[in-house]
């Protein structure tokens, strides 16, 4: 996806605010496997997939939990670092090589203070990584494992060809094994 794309679905500014924000987002690639963003740290930059895949997980003393993915046009963000400036929760690592779109945080914020129409979208991005949080939790706490797993293929089909089991089962909250046995019930 182009950035005008990306951009675009978050909120449309009007032509010489887009302008204004394109000029603080550079590209970046980075192999599969790298770690983007590290729990406990600051991050100082938002991304946006352009191409590629990426995880977001937590690390407990038995294994890591992933509670989300991203694809291309997503919005990869630390929002405990991005709103209140502190170390994040989450790490994210990259499934596959990915060409990201980045902005620096601090320029953004200067952005905001600067145009009222960047601020605005800066208020739906929020808005819109808020929503994601809150259908995250209503999931996982009112609905069976075998209801995420339909939710997952009829809304992110494509993650089952690009994700490892392990990482879809532990985004679904079950085991491999449990994981096999839906599958298995659903054909």
């Amino acid at each position: 996806m182009t950035i005008d794309q990306i951009l675009d679905r978050i909120y449309v500014l009007p032509e010489a605010s887009k302008i204004s924000l394109k000029e603080h987002i550079t590209e970046v690639s980075y192999p599969k496997n790298f770690c983007l963003m590290e729990a406990d740290k600051i991050i100082p930059y938002v991304y946006f997939i352009r191409k590629g895949i990426a995880r977001a997980y937590a690390t407990t003393a038995e294994n890591d939990i992933t509670f989300w993915f991203g694809s291309e046009g997503q919005t990869v963000i630390s929002m405990k670092s991005y709103v209140e400036d502190k170390p994040g929760y989450e790490s994210i690592e990259l499934l596959e090589d990915c060409d990201l779109y980045r902005l620096e945080t601090e320029n953004l914020r200067t952005l905001f203070n600067e145009d009222i129409h960047i601020a605005n979208w800066g208020r739906k991005l929020a808005e819109s990584e808020m929503i994601k949080s809150e259908e995250l939790i209503i999931s996982r706490q009112f609905k069976t494992s075998l209801e995420r797993y339909k939710d997952l293929i009829a809304y992110n089909p494509d993650l089952l060809k690009r994700v490892q089991l392990g990482h879809i089962a532990s985004y679904l909250g079950i085991t491999q094994v449990s994981l096999s046995r839906i599958r298995a019930e659903i054909k």
